[in-house]
């Protein structure tokens, strides 16, 4: 059984909610006549918004034993929205396999790294916040990529997209610096999207449409 945590990147936030709740529906109790229907509905409203970010920042403690480096583990929750050869110009520059996993406001928004190796590339780009399901969401909303270097000899690339309601990403990955599977690659804030670039002639084990578990389920082979 899966023990559930609250994710550091939700700490102040979930604190500072909790805070403003207790302050307002205090105001409330105190401005209006202790019968109106407007404090119960004031304070449902309240526990349920509380309860909902205490949900989208939980964190499970997962942990995957494989004895194959070449296996590709998802990045993210959520469900496989995009799978189609692309031209990768920012870091690998040449055709890529694209597979793009879309999380939904009630997934999980951790991420992992997808191999162990050695991060060989970080950088954060600013751009739009419309719907990360769409396809120019990976080039035109906000988003990090991160290169790395997996123990094989493959290069590969994930991005952090940021989607319409998300306004942060974050990313803990440093150039130069080794990756494990099982250690979190980031976070992105609400909802939003992940998109891996593998080679060509990558052995895949998902299709569009299949829902995936971050740091648990396989969803590729890489030919090393």
């Amino acid at each position: 059984m899966h023990r559930i945590r609250i994710h550091k990147e939700g700490r102040v936030i979930i604190l500072s909610l909790l805070a403003l709740l207790c302050v307002l529906n205090i105001v409330l109790w105190w401005l209006l006549d202790h019968t109106n229907p407007l404090l119960i509905v004031n304070l449902c409203i309240s526990v349920l918004a509380f309860c909902y970010f205490l949900y989208f920042f939980r964190i499970p403690k997962r942990l995957i034993t494989i004895n194959d480096p070449a296996l590709v583990i998802s990045p993210a929750d959520g469900k496989v929205v995009v799978i189609e050869p692309v031209e990768e110009n920012e870091f690998l520059h040449e055709k890529r396999l694209q597979v793009s996993i879309f999380m939904s406001l009630i997934s999980v928004h951790a991420n992992w790294y997808p191999v162990s190796g050695t991060v060989k590339y970080v950088c954060h780009h600013k751009g739009r916040h419309q719907a990360a399901y769409l396809p120019k969401s990976s080039e035109e909303n906000e988003h990090s990529s991160v290169g790395i270097l997996s123990e094989g000899g493959t290069l590969l690339l994930m991005k952090q997209i940021a989607g319409a309601l998300a306004q942060r990403i974050v990313t803990y990955a440093k150039a130069e610096k080794e990756c494990k599977i099982n250690e979190q690659l980031g976070f992105i804030k609400f909802g939003s999207r992940v998109d891996l670039f593998l080679p060509l002639d990558t052995e895949l084990y998902v299709k569009v449409g299949d829902k995936v578990v971050g740091n648990e389920t396989i969803i590729a082979r890489l030919n090393e």
